[in-house]
């Protein structure tokens, strides 16, 4: 079974995946931190406040000692907008790679013609019937 495992998790296509899954998430940070810290700032100088904070109070809260708001009940969009951003940025790259990819790949051949076909057996016995009849 140990034997059955190691072949398993050393075929090519798993480790491509898991090295893809690996350079995935490191990009996803990087997108990250682009869109929190470039583009969530710019696209908060129109609202006057960073993109992340956006949101609609739906409950207003209440201040405890401490300053704290508790109760508040928000629908935090300008989260989701940064999370959109970010998967709309880690999609075109990925489009972007994909198609670079196929773009390098080799083009296959295209296939052979098939070999014509010759008689069927049931032909050649009629021509065989019809040769043995004229005799």
């Amino acid at each position: 079974m140990l034997k059955e495992f190691k072949d398993f998790a050393m075929k090519g296509n798993l480790i491509d995946i898991a090295v893809g899954f690996v350079m995935g998430a490191a990009f996803k940070q990087v997108v990250t931190s682009f869109t929190g810290g470039i583009v969530s700032p710019l696209i908060g100088l129109i609202f006057n406040t960073d993109l992340k904070d956006l949101k609609w109070i739906a409950k207003e809260g209440v201040a405890d000692d401490t300053g704290k708001i508790i109760g508040e009940v928000a629908v935090l969009y300008g989260d989701f907008l940064t999370n959109v951003i970010d998967f709309i940025i880690v999609a075109f790259v990925m489009f972007i790679i994909v198609k670079g990819v196929n773009a390098t790949k080799k083009k296959e051949a295209p296939a052979p013609a098939p070999a014509p076909k010759g008689p069927s057996q049931e032909e050649l016995l009629a021509q065989i019937r019809d040769l043995l009849a004229k005799k």
